[in-house]
């Protein structure tokens, strides 16, 4: 990993809730979170579905087997510097990363943006405000 890492500043859930991000197995789901991304896991729970809430930088998100599709929800992360979060998953030989460095408008924002397809088809983005 490089010695800097990106920090993450804040987060959105792209459906309703980022602490119930649907995953179809939890175990096989963590590994991607913990060495690719470099979240920790905080708790665990059995009930009402296998969960776990994992935070990096004070972000927390929960992956849940609640039974939702993955590939309709995922989060967008507001990063310090998003060329070194893309050096980071890179540096753990994650691949399956878009970088677009175009500059990207939400709303009164300009963001500069890479996107990230996890292993448990939940989709994320990566963002860094522009002046």
């Amino acid at each position: 990993m490089p010695s800097a890492k990106a920090t993450l500043k804040n987060a959105w859930p792209y459906q309703q809730d980022r602490m119930n991000l649907p995953v179809a197995n939890l175990e096989s789901a963590l590994p991607f979170y913990e060495t690719i991304l470099g979240f920790g896991v905080l708790s665990r729970s059995e009930t009402p579905h296998r969960s776990a809430v994992l935070e990096r930088d004070g972000i927390q998100i929960g992956l849940s087997e609640n039974g939702g599709d993955p590939q309709q929800d995922g989060c967008f992360f507001e990063v310090s510097d998003v060329e070194m979060m893309l050096a980071e998953l890179k540096a753990t030989g994650f691949d399956n990363v878009t970088p677009d460095f175009k500059q990207q408008q939400y709303g009164d924002v300009r963001w500069k943006v890479l996107f990230v397809v996890a292993p448990d088809e939940l989709c994320y983005s990566f963002g860094e405000r522009q002046n």
